[in-house]
């Protein structure tokens, strides 16, 4: 391990940075792969141009080894302030033709691994083998998962984790020798099974398993061994078996005493953890015999039992588990998963680990803290047991899987409401579908119940509860119980409760979903009141997963107070759950039931005409919400008018919408999907625009081009050219933020064909500015920005003037005339603030700051800077903050201040980690007006500025 001063890089697994016995948050993916591909060659300098093909491969940006020095140095900015800042911690450094990580020696895993698999291998040649045995699993210990697993799609590092593996496979055959020359055979046969198997032609592991097989006293087994061995030679290949082979045939033949070692093999505890039987059991004879037969036929370790809900897996699993115990002599293991248990969350597999492992005698301090590694260390455990392993309720596969022993001789039975296909696919499990219990079992199950005398009384009513039940066993028990409770009462009146459901039982019971809980979901819905049951059937409707109060007053068309009232009523029959304030959800079986009984039971509320009031309620919130957001948003829109019993969401302010947006941006994209299925081409195009300015700020692109191509789609079919103009200018700017800079080209220029009004031809002219200065064609982009000023100018269009002179002012800066950035800056912002544009004010504040830094004034670059991150929080812009919290931390920096850089940098940076957004650090910012109304993002700056001469013309920035 490295010293205390080191940090340690850990990449046989998912990347990891630790220093002082911390993790280190890196950044997002391509800061993690860049780190990864310094670290694959640590100490040796990766080539800029390698570099650039690792993070992006054939789709590198045509700035990409600008945004790559930028990445460099974002990740040597964390690396340097993880290591407390000192001067002699700098672990990437600059040289030619490239970079290269310097860590502390033995600081990489990988190559921690191979130093101890190499002195592994030396002291098994030197007639070491408890050393070797050793060293050798404390090199295979460090394996956590996939070398680089990750990184699959960067062939540098797909190489290297390919070599990487070849190794760790040839290492482990190496242990195995060390291992069985200290006499441990016995312990790994088991391990030696599972892998002549997945490698029939690798001579060297059947020749391991011989030897270990005859160190367990098993002479036949290894013979056999060795003819299984020949057979697979001569069907893959064609040749017979090696001399060393051969060799170790002829040793075992003659009893050679060389094979053997005295075994130090510990004996493990035995658990037995089956719970008790079901008290009673009945049925189920055909499936205990398919069960019976599985074991028989030694060919499958693993059963996989599935059924609906209530179909009695359990108590099969355990029944036949407790028949078949004394086959298993090392004990039994087990557990509920917990998959579909109402009552909490699924079991995570490690804490299930930990638990075996301390059955099966484990000291708790020899427990690992990774899944990978307890996973490894419980089939190691297991290698060579027979030992009965019961997995009940499982959720899926990946809760399964880590569970699974390695090796033969143990067995498994996996009970689940699903299939579990892949488990079968993969792991070859056989697969039992347990159906509903036959007439003649659910009679013997009431019986067992209710007792034959009652049961003789009233065959006709035993009749129409089987039939009322569906035969399943739990609702069987339930009513049982019910009639039990009632001994006074006639079977027949517990049989008339359940008439009138047996019709909806049927037509609900369809693939997994389990009956007996549709059954409850009944009788709860028949218990509600009428304006509350309808309710209940009009959430199965709506587009989100969850819903406020204002949305479900106008999905059921009822005033806000009467809607409270209905979603009270049903959060008290745990139909609903309010999990926020004023915020509902229920599970997706109580969803999907809703929404059946939402069609069961139309009336008046045909599902058309329910959507149509829940677009109409979306839609005027969302467009109210953008205003508050961006009151000066260009190109406004006046939407259609909402049907009768909608109700607005009421929003009183910016912080009110902010919240509202952040709420309800899942459900207002899910409901644009819905407008488009429906055909409402107008709800499309205004639920676009509504939602740009809240995707802008928050970062989200890809939502941003997403609902934009729906509006220009939509707007098309409306014969709408200003609305598909806006559409396709909004969109452009979301394919600038995504790289996409010829798609940018199309749409603006799409944009202006379509527009006939010289203001909305001047706001394609600033959105054409932005996207030539994010190519780096400054001078391109001071030309458009110039003829936009003109054509507001002349509309005197105060709030586009002040964008353009904003971004004149930018476009001077980025030409390196930062004193005439200044001046066209200063009278942007005045007008900003005189027009009340809190955006518009931030963005300049932002563009001054930047001037004024370059011009060595870094008071007042201090001053500019905290009023744009002042204004962007306030404006929930959390995008922009970020940027221009960066160029704080180069002020700060640039003053000396490494402290209050940092500290900074790491906000920006724990914003930036939550948008992840590949864009993240293009080296420059812009104040260049934003398609829609909004402005677009300052960026990381990834180089220190140059020195300039200071002076002290230009405005006052106030403090």
């Amino acid at each position: 391990m490295p010293d205390a001063r080191g940090m340690a890089f850990r990449v046989l697994g998912p990347l990891e940075v630790e220093t002082g016995g911390r993790l280190v948050e890196v950044g997002g993916p391509r800061l993690r792969a860049l780190l990864a591909l310094l670290v694959a060659d640590a100490g040796r300098v990766v080539s800029l141009p390698a570099l650039v093909e690792g993070l992006w491969g054939l789709r590198a940006p045509p700035d990409a080894d600008r945004t790559a020095r930028v990445y460099v140095s974002l990740l040597r900015k964390a690396l340097r302030q993880a290591a407390g800042d000192r001067p002699d911690q700098e672990l990437i450094v600059t040289r030619r033709p490239g970079y290269v990580l310097l860590p502390e020696p033995d600081a990489v895993d990988a190559v921690r691994f191979e130093r101890l698999a190499a002195a592994g291998r030396s002291s098994l040649a030197a007639g070491e083998p408890a050393v070797a045995v050793e060293r050798l699993t404390a090199a295979l210990g460090l394996w956590r998962g996939d070398a680089y697993g990750e990184f699959a799609d960067t062939p540098a590092l797909r190489a290297e984790a390919g070599r990487l593996e070849q190794l760790r496979v040839s290492l482990v055959a190496d242990r195995i020798e060390a291992g069985l020359a200290v006499g441990d055979g016995e312990g790994l046969v088991a391990e030696l099974d599972g892998l002549t198997g997945r490698h029939p032609g690798h001579e060297r592991l059947w020749g391991l398993l011989m030897t270990a097989l005859y160190q367990a006293g098993r002479q036949a087994d290894a013979l056999a061994a060795y003819r299984r061995a020949r057979a697979a030679l001569v069907e893959n290949s064609g040749l017979e078996p090696a001399p060393a082979l051969s060799a170790i045939h002829r040793q075992i033949l003659g009893h050679d005493p060389r094979l053997l070692a005295p075994s130090t093999a510990p004996r493990p505890a035995r658990p037995a953890q089956l719970p008790p039987a079901v008290p009673g059991f009945t049925g189920r004879a055909a499936e205990l015999s398919t069960l019976d037969a599985m074991l028989e036929s030694g060919e499958v370790a693993v059963f996989a039992v599935s059924g609906t809900a209530g179909a009695g897996k359990t108590a099969l699993a355990v029944h036949w588990a407790h028949r078949m115990a004394a086959r298993f002599p090392d004990g039994q293991l087990y557990v509920d998963l917990r998959g579909f248990d109402p009552a909490g969350a699924a079991l995570d597999p490690a804490d299930v680990l930990r638990s075996f492992l301390d059955a099966l005698g484990v000291p708790t301090a020899r427990l690992p803290a990774d899944r990978d590694a307890l996973t490894g260390l419980y089939r190691s455990v297991l290698a060579g047991k027979r030992i009965l392993v019961v997995l009940d309720n499982a959720g899926d596969v990946d809760q399964v899987r880590p569970l699974l022993p390695g090796s033969p001789g143990c067995l498994v039975v996996v009970t689940s409401r699903h299939q579990l296909t892949p488990l079968i696919a993969v792991e070859g499990a056989r697969s039992l579908a347990l159906d509903l219990l036959s007439p003649a079992e659910a009679r013997d199950l009431l019986a067992r119940r209710l007792g034959p005398d009652r049961m003789s009384d009233e065959p006709a009513a035993v009749e129409a509860i089987i039939a009322g039940c569906a035969r399943l066993p739990l609702a069987l028990a339930i009513v049982a119980a019910r009639a039990a409770l009632r001994p006074g009462f006639r079977l027949a009146t517990v049989a008339a409760e359940l008439g009138d459901v047996t019709g909806v039982l049927d037509a609900l019971h369809v693939g997994d979903q389990a009956t007996d809980v549709r059954t409850v979901f009944s009788w709860s819905h028949r218990a509600l009141s009428t304006g509350a049951a309808r309710l209940f059937r009009l959430l199965g409707l709506n587009p989100g997963r969850d819903i406020g109060t204002a949305a479900a007053a106008s999905l059921a068309g009822v005033p806000l107070p009467g809607a409270r009232t209905l979603l009270t009523e049903l959060t008290r029959a745990n139909l609903l759950t309010e999990h926020a304030p004023g915020r509902y959800t229920f599970h997706d079986l109580l969803r999907a039931y809703a929404a059946e009984q939402a069609r069961a039971h139309t009336g008046d509320d045909r599902p058309h005409t329910v959507l149509r009031r829940s677009l109409d309620h979306y839609l005027h919130s969302a467009h109210a919400a953008a205003l508050l957001l961006q009151p000066h948003r260009a190109h406004p829109i006046t939407v259609i008018p909402a049907a009768t019993g909608v109700t607005v969401a009421p929003l009183a302010d910016h912080k009110e919408a902010l919240t509202w947006f952040t709420l309800e941006h899942p459900t207002l994209l899910a409901t644009l999907e819905s407008a488009a299925v429906i055909g409402s081409d107008t709800h499309t195009c205004q639920l676009a625009w509504s939602l740009a300015t809240f995707l802008e700020r928050r970062g989200h692109w890809h939502d941003l081009a997403a609902t934009q191509r729906a509006a220009v789609g939509a707007a098309r079919r409306l014969a709408d050219r200003p609305a598909e103009a806006q559409a396709h200018d909004i969109l452009a700017g979301a394919y600038v933020r995504l790289g996409r800079f010829t798609d940018a080209h199309t749409h603006l220029r799409s944009a202006l064909v379509l527009l006939g009004d010289r203001v909305g031809r001047a706001h394609v002219h600033l959105d054409f500015g932005w996207m030539f200065e994010r190519q780096g064609s400054h001078k391109e982009a001071l030309d458009h920005a110039v003829l936009a000023l003109g054509l507001f100018r002349a509309e005197r269009h105060q709030d586009g003037e002040a964008r353009a002179l904003n971004q004149i002012g930018w476009c001077h800066a980025q030409l390196d005339d930062h004193r005439q950035a200044i001046t066209w800056c200063g009278q942007a912002l005045a007008l900003h603030q005189a027009l009340g544009d809190r955006a518009g004010e931030a963005h300049t504040w932002d563009s001054l700051g930047h001037a004024h830094h370059h011009l060595g004034f870094q008071r007042e670059a201090f001053t500019c800077y905290r009023h744009a991150i002042d204004l962007f929080r306030r404006l929930g812009d959390r995008y922009n903050e970020a940027g221009t919290l960066t160029h704080l931390g180069d002020v700060h920096q640039a003053a000396g201040d490494s402290g209050a850089a940092h500290a900074a940098w790491r906000h920006a940076g724990a914003i930036l980690g939550e948008l992840d957004h590949p864009g993240v650090a293009d080296g420059h910012n812009t104040s260049a007006t934003f398609p829609g109304g909004a402005e677009c993002e300052p960026l990381l700056v990834g180089t220190e500025p140059d020195p300039v001469q200071k002076c002290r013309a230009g405005v006052a920035c106030g403090e």
